[in-house]
């Protein structure tokens, strides 16, 4: 039983999208062959991240591991470095783990039976279509956030995107229309159109290749598409940085612990503001790491915003007075060693302040 509007031209429709598609598509350089490892690795990138930005990480990851293999092999510190600034880290660490299980598993050879692929670390349904689609020509679905909003439009969809059961409609609807002759081109077609022409505010209706199978257009209603609930408040999170120095200038770095927000990156000490007032407080004992610490002048004010939660770092200059640092995910550091570990976005800032003075 067909999904499908009735009288809905499926073939043409394919045909308008792929054309269009094969003339206007943007040259970005996953796009060069269908490697499935380098198609995977841009899949990851571009979730929740604009196309501009993920360009020079993924030259610069390619250049550093440019095979499977190569990112199996590395540390994580070492990967977590080569996305420094990308953000959602966990990608990163979910990527490594996947292509290890792909080395352990499957000789270094990207699986193309949807089951297989879909059990690795990180690779959702859409990003499990993507690679079958792009890489292997299957005609899989691969549904993300602009698939949503064209399919919606198009087919005049009313329900709510931002419920999990949606993804599943959205799914079964793209798996009819999809060209089993260029899957490739088809879903990427779909992308490219959410990204350019089917924008969220003021699509480009005028320039669009399908508009005349848009059944929200014909309705006059493709501004108002797709339908989309609020999601939750953000909770804002303060905090007190201290960037602390020895003797000997090196400063204090602490690596996050191995599962959670910004897992394994490095930061500077950081304090729930609620815990300590170190505005008025020329000395301080930092119990966590048992070190005699001299206040100094304010530093920064850094606030930085993830998918569900915004952080306000307040950071402070401080000396070390006294103690010996007896901690297993702590340590001073020199300029140079600073350089080379990999931190969030937010003391990525800290860091060159520290750097300019």
């Amino acid at each position: 039983m067909s999904v499908l509007p009735e009288g809905f031209q499926t073939l043409q429709f394919q045909h308008d999208l792929i054309s269009w598609f094969q003339s206007e598509k943007r040259d970005l350089p996953w796009r060069k062959d269908q490697d499935p490892y380098k198609v995977w690795v841009s899949e990851i990138m571009l979730q929740q991240t604009r196309v501009e930005t993920v360009i020079p990480y993924f030259y610069h990851f390619m250049e550093k591991f440019p095979t499977l293999h190569h990112l199996a092999d590395a540390d994580e510190q070492e990967v977590l470095k080569a996305w420094e600034g990308l953000g959602y880290y966990s990608r990163a660490r979910n990527l490594q783990s996947a292509v290890r299980e792909v080395k352990s598993e499957y000789g270094g050879t990207v699986p193309n039976n949807p089951k297989e692929l879909g059990s690795l670390k990180g690779v959702g349904p859409y990003t499990k279509g993507a690679i079958l689609s792009i890489a292997f020509d299957q005609p899989e679905p691969a549904v993300d956030g602009n698939v949503m909003r064209v399919i919606s439009r198009i087919l005049s969809n009313e329900d709510d995107i931002a419920k999990p059961k949606t993804r599943k409609i959205i799914e079964e609807k793209v798996s009819e229309l999809i060209s089993r002759e260029d899957p490739s081109s088809f879903n990427q077609g779909l992308m490219e159109l959410g990204a350019l022409i089917c924008k969220p505010k003021n699509p480009s209706c005028m320039l669009c290749p399908v508009q005349q199978h848009c059944i929200a257009y014909r309705e006059g209603v493709e501004t108002t598409l797709p339908i989309k609930t609020n999601a939750k408040k953000q909770r804002t999170v303060p905090y007190t940085v201290l960037l602390i120095k020895n003797a000997e200038g090196h400063v204090l770095v602490q690596k996050r612990e191995e599962k959670g927000l910004l897992a394994n990156l490095w930061v500077f000490p950081m304090i729930p503001l609620q815990d300590v007032d170190l505005t008025n407080v020329p000395h301080w004992f930092y119990g966590e790491y048992g070190l005699q610490i001299e206040i100094g002048d304010k530093a920064k004010d850094v606030k930085h915003i993830f998918s569900h939660l915004t952080w306000e770092l307040e950071a402070f200059e401080a000396n070390l007075l006294d103690g010996q640092l007896d901690h297993d995910r702590a340590k001073f550091v020199n300029i140079d060693e600073l350089e080379t570990l990999p931190f969030p976005v937010s003391h990525q800032k800290l860091k060159t302040y520290l750097l300019s003075h």
